[in-house]
């Protein structure tokens, strides 16, 4: 594809991303429990785990970093721009912003959407809180190239876009949840240069969504008015207007619902005080979870809540969980020296504006017990310099309790392994609690940035799942070592995964994996019974050395209850091959024209 490819009415370009180079059904009433909550300030002091009172406060200050606006703040445009002036190239900075807007309607107004930066309404129901402006992200910083728009955020807002159209030019990291478009949606950059996110959830998009460049898409338990186009893998479950199954071609894989899922926590104003909402589980959803309004689910009041600074320790952490507080993370960079230990069923950690966690001295940044109802939601862990084991656990090894009822969530929780300096980790998620949802993870080693190189950044593996049941909705996990997924639990489901195999292999040896020519990217274990599998896609691009030959991007035994429906593989401009799509199945790549491999069913 050329470097700049000519716009028009549906342009279908695919090329390469060379990152480092080139830069549900109508939801009913709230439940009592909510609409009985009262107000913060009214909720009764509660005790510490003897029964005294709490030696850390619930609630208070959202901190420097939240910034709040109701429609009769001043000159809200020129906030808007200043924080974009400093986080719009900031790919690897320290800035962190939550832009947070109370209810009512704002008029004239374009909020464009740097690094680090989340923007997210303070309703019940996004119609509770109308933009007539746009929510943009371009990539005017990169050269019209978005695919390192990475790591910021849309929730819970009305958009009456100027032009018709909103903007949302974005790649890894960069969720859009919650949002209604009272209009279309672009997902291109200007100039439909490359691009390649991306992800929506529990969004109403009255008009078409139009890809143009974007090289795959995952969207979820939403309503669209039209999908203009695809390029690579277009992934669709539970959502209203979803192109039909067509998998080869077009690439759209769809699912008529999502077996399971539970939408991600959020804070709210109820009157003049803070809650945190907690959407319930649903289970073969389709459509949006706030269809008539305010949506199931119970809240709870900031005073629940320790509402933590970046200057806050890892013991502090622990105390206020401990003490039988949730966690409200408030943007910033928190160091850890010890790991931050969730407990107790039902603990809710929130992070604003890309909150991000930090361990120290090889620890583990944080781990959760093996208990009901965890939400883990909204932050960014970066590998330390000193190689951590782990960089977050879901559950003890060995874990086996059911949580079918209540599962553990981990929503919109990114982990980076260098980039923004040197990090290393063995592993970076791993999976141990049964019934498991991971909706919405990028797990990165990083291929440019500071700290990067084959040894300088080592991690042999992003996602390990060893529990039984656990479901991921939008999986991307790019560039480890080894093995980028590891699935060795029973009954895994994964709905939608991106990845790029480690560019930067010196050489064969470097990757050979026993005698096979490469780790895959997504390999089930030998052992399992049953898995399955829909839209997954591997690319390999191995710039440090093009000879490098991958034998296949997904491996899994070969038996009837491991199952996959649309899988793909790409060679980048040549830059290293597939000589199989899955196992030894699926014609190779070759030369440099970079179209993809497929296989429709497997087995």
């Amino acid at each position: 594809m050329p470097s700049s490819p000519t716009p028009s009415p549906t342009p279908e370009p695919s090329g390469v991303r060379r990152r480092s180079l080139l830069g549900a059904a109508a939801a009913a009433p709230v439940l009592a429990s909510l609409a009985g909550a009262g107000s913060a300030s009214a909720a009764p002091a509660a005790a510490g785990p003897a029964g005294g009172p709490r030696a850390l406060p619930g609630g208070g200050d959202l901190g420097p970093n939240v910034i709040v606006f109701d429609p009769s703040t001043a000159n809200i445009q020129g906030r808007l721009d200043e924080i974009f002036k400093q986080q719009e190239s900031a790919q690897f900075g320290t800035g962190r912003y939550a832009l947070l807007f109370k209810p009512g309607t704002y008029s004239g107004l374009n909020a464009q959407l740097g690094f680090y930066t989340s923007i997210a309404g303070l309703g019940l129901s996004p119609d509770d809180t109308t933009i007539n402006g746009d929510v943009t992200v371009d990539a005017g910083w990169f050269d019209g190239n978005a695919t390192q728009n990475f790591w910021r955020s849309a929730e819970n807002l009305a958009l009456v876009p100027v032009s018709g159209t909103n903007r949302w030019a974005v790649s890894q990291a960069a969720p859009f949840r919650r949002m209604h478009v009272r209009g279309g949606l672009n997902l291109a950059p200007d100039g439909y240069g490359w691009a390649s996110g991306g992800y929506i959830a529990d969004s109403r998009i009255d008009g078409t969504v139009g890809p143009y460049s974007q090289q795959q898409w995952y969207t979820r338990d939403s309503s669209v008015g039209g999908w203009l186009n695809a390029v690579w893998n277009m992934v669709f479950s539970g959502v209203e207007g979803a192109p039909a199954q067509s998998f080869p071609e077009p690439p759209y894989t769809t699912l008529e619902t999502t077996p399971v899922s539970r939408e991600k926590p959020f804070l709210y104003l109820d009157g003049d005080e803070y809650r945190v909402f907690l959407p319930e589980k649903r289970t073969d959803a389709r459509g949006v979870s706030w269809g008539n309004g305010t949506p199931r689910g119970t809240s709870l009041p900031l005073t629940q809540f320790y509402v933590a600074r970046p200057a806050d320790s890892a013991a502090t952490l622990n105390q206020a969980l401990e003490e039988g507080l949730h966690l409200l993370l408030t943007p910033g960079i928190y160091h850890l020296d010890r790991t931050v230990e969730v407990n107790r069923a039902g603990t809710v950690v929130l992070g604003l504006g890309y909150a991000t966690l930090i361990p120290d001295n090889g620890v583990t940044a944080l781990k959760v017990a093996d208990v009901d109802g965890v939400r883990l939601a909204g932050f960014l862990v970066d590998a330390g310099p000193v190689n951590s084991a782990t960089l977050l656990e879901v559950g003890p090894e060995g874990a086996s309790a059911d949580h079918s009822a209540n599962p553990t969530t981990v929503q919109d929780v990114f982990v980076r392994i260098g980039g923004a300096g040197p990090g290393k980790a063995t592993t970076s998620l791993v999976v141990n609690s049964r019934h498991t949802i991971v909706d919405h993870t990028w797990v990165w080693r990083a291929d440019h940035g500071d700290g990067v190189g084959w040894e300088t950044n080592r991690a042999d593996y992003g996602v390990v799942v060893n529990g039984d049941d656990v479901l991921i909705t939008g999986l991307f996990v790019e560039h480890f070592n080894k093995y980028d997924v590891q699935w060795n639990g029973e009954r895994g489901r994964t709905v939608f995964f991106q990845n790029e195999k480690a560019y930067d292999a010196p050489d064969q040896a470097a990757i050979q994996n026993g005698s096979i020519k490469g780790y895959a990217a997504y390999k089930v274990g030998d052992d399992v019974a049953e898995h399955e599998g829909w839209g997954l896609g591997s690319y390999c691009y191995y710039n440090v050395n093009p000879s490098i030959v991958q034998h296949h991007g997904f491996a899994a035994p070969n038996r009837s209850g491991v199952r996959f429906h649309g899988l793909l593989v790409v060679s980048l401009g040549g830059n290293g091959q597939y000589e199989c799509v899955i196992n030894d199945t699926g014609s190779p790549t070759s030369g440099t024209d970079t179209v993809p491999s497929k296989v429709v069913q497997y087995p």
